[in-house]
């Protein structure tokens, strides 16, 4: 399961400045916080990063914690600590800033982060290897896992004949399928070659659907092009689910909507192996933030009904409103959207 991050046992904003200087006085401890302050990572990719072996990480990470130089979190069976450096107080910080300084252009702290990026890399690398070989399965492991088209309990509040609608994540175009059977027009967006020609496929003859490649935390949508948006299946997949609620609101216009449709929190770590998965579920209220901190509200979050033949994870749905008064042009000067690009036909 997920829980926010937690505040280690005994730690205190009131202690002596030597209490940090001792926290700080290792070197390794000071480049495990500088690798934390730009990613959050679980102690077997601390272990790769920094070329420790686990129980010295396992030190380090909790002299860290008890300090409050970094915060965790868990996930399933794993544990993520991130840096938090914003909590010590203003002298603590003014010794990190001169640390940072004198370590961040040292040679220890360049390889490690090039074995950084390349951490990062292999997350991601786990989802696309799933999706470059699952595409013509896709459709029927869905329905294995979450029961025959979950979707569509989601979509009764969404639906809207005049509307533009971006699937964003929209894998083999199941979805995109029933969106277009009432839409004006849906955009449909995947990051994978191997999902667009199955969507494709799915696709041929829908007049009023248009295939578009690109990466969610990215989009090809211009400022306010879409009047609906539905992120479905898909955050659990990426490595900064914020950052794709973020760009979903920035498509979609004032009064325009954006359904969101995951996993809640579980424990089936074999999920990141075998799918790719790099979440594990997500709490209500974490969705919740990420949807106000984009600049969404009339926030409505519930567990979807369970389907007795799924044999996968509880879902929920969570529905949230751009507001009108917000000035954002339909079709402005924002990421263009690419209006070449061929409709699917």
């Amino acid at each position: 399961m997920l829980y926010p991050f937690i505040r280690m046992k005994g730690s205190s904003t009131d202690r002596p400045l030597f209490d940090r200087l001792s926290e700080l006085g290792d070197p390794v401890r000071c480049r495990l916080l500088l690798a934390l302050d730009s990613e959050e990572l679980t102690v077997s990719e601390i272990c790769q990063v920094m070329q420790l072996p686990q129980s010295t990480a396992s030190r380090h990470l909790r002299i860290l914690a008890e300090g409050d130089w970094v915060t965790r979190r868990r996930d399933g069976t794993s544990q993520r600590y991130r840096g938090d450096v914003a909590r010590q107080p203003a002298a603590a910080r003014d010794l990190w800033l001169l640390l940072h300084d004198e370590l961040v252009d040292s040679r220890d702290a360049t390889h490690d982060r090039h074995r950084l990026r390349d951490v990062v890399a292999r997350r991601q690398s786990r989802s696309q290897e799933f999706f470059s070989t699952a595409a013509d399965q896709w459709a029927e492991l869905r329905r294995r896992l979450f029961g025959q088209r979950f979707e569509v309990q989601a979509l009764a509040s969404l639906f809207d004949p005049d509307w533009t609608i971006g699937d964003l994540g929209c894998g083999t175009g199941e979805l995109t399928e029933a969106l277009a059977a009432g839409a004006g027009q849906v955009i449909a967006v995947d990051d994978s070659e191997a999902m667009l020609n199955a969507a494709r496929g799915r696709l041929n003859g829908r007049g009023n659907v248009e295939l578009r490649q690109g990466r969610i935390e990215s989009l090809p949508i211009a400022d306010g092009e879409l009047d609906a948006a539905t992120l479905v299946l898909v955050l659990h997949y990426l490595a900064e689910p914020a950052t794709a609620i973020r760009e979903a609101a920035r498509a979609l216009r004032p009064g325009g909507r954006l359904l969101v449709v995951d996993m809640l929190p579980h424990d089936r770590a074999e999920y990141r192996q075998e799918m790719g998965h790099v979440w594990l579920g997500f709490e209500p209220d974490e969705v919740t933030r990420w949807l106000r901190d984009a600049g969404l509200d009339e926030i409505k979050l519930r567990q979807l009904p369970t389907d007795m033949a799924a044999k996968g994870p509880a879902l929920f749905a969570a529905i949230a409103v751009k507001p009108a008064h917000r000035k954002t042009t339909r079709k402005s000067s924002g990421r263009k959207a690419g209006r070449s690009r061929k409709r699917n036909s």
